[in-house]
């Protein structure tokens, strides 16, 4: 999927097996999904080789799932924002989650899984502290705008610092004119955060008020002046 994915298992841990059950898993998502490879059925379906009903269950459940979130965001998520398959916006989180979930049915019960800097955590970090996820700033990755911490939490951030323009507009095709540079969202699920993320950054201006009126997550963007705003509740 054009990115590094970790994982950080703490005690009770997962057999070595487990660790690369997980690793295949990924391994088998992006020789499916990925749109840096040419082979992948991703790939093909872009070039009309061959049509969605002909793909397997898992393929048409991921397309399924990116037409209900197209339609939760008012089609700003989309799998189609460039005209041809692309479901990289919900494959990456969902990809988080997996192993996630392989690693909890494994017996883990606190652990992270970082996949190109969306994290899904489980549980506490240890001894009952919280984890702590930093958000790095778009301008210089030296640096930390903030940090979330918490239990079971998950962050995703959506930009152009990392690979360049990449998020289009899916009402115009085209890539998206948006003042910020990054947009990150953290709430319990990684598949709600990466989504929102990706839609969000779409929306450009419109996000703030859009995301304010959602619930369950929380959003830290930086725009391209500077300006940083977040939907977090003011301290008490």
């Amino acid at each position: 999927m054009g990115t590094v994915f970790s994982f950080d298992i703490r005690d009770p841990g997962v057999e070595d097996r487990t660790v690369e059950q997980a690793v295949a898993l990924l391994h088998g998502i992006d020789a499916t999904f990925s749109t840096y490879r040419s082979g992948s059925v991703v790939s093909r379906l872009a070039r009309g080789e061959i049509r969605p009903e002909d793909t397997s269950a898992e393929v048409q459940y991921v397309l399924a799932e990116c037409a209900r979130w197209e339609q939760a965001t008012g089609g700003w998520f989309s799998a189609y924002a460039t005209g041809v398959p692309d479901p990289c916006g919900f494959v990456k989180g969902w990809a988080v989650q997996r192993v996630s979930d392989l690693l909890v049915a494994a017996g883990s019960t606190s652990h992270s899984v970082n996949g190109g800097g969306d994290v899904q955590c489980v549980g506490d970090a240890r001894d009952g502290r919280p984890w702590r996820v930093g958000i790095s700033d778009p301008r210089d990755h030296a640096r930390l705008v903030a940090t979330v911490t918490g239990a079971g939490i998950a962050v995703a951030t959506s930009g152009t610092s990392e690979r360049g323009r990449l998020i289009n507009n899916p009402h115009t095709g085209l890539p998206a004119e948006s003042p910020l540079l990054s947009l990150s969202l953290t709430g319990r699920s990684i598949v709600l955060c990466d989504v929102y993320a990706t839609a969000g950054f779409a929306m450009g201006a419109a996000a703030r008020a859009w995301l304010t009126g959602l619930s369950g997550v929380h959003a830290l963007a930086v725009e391209q002046d500077g300006v940083t705003w977040s939907t977090f509740p003011a301290p008490a």
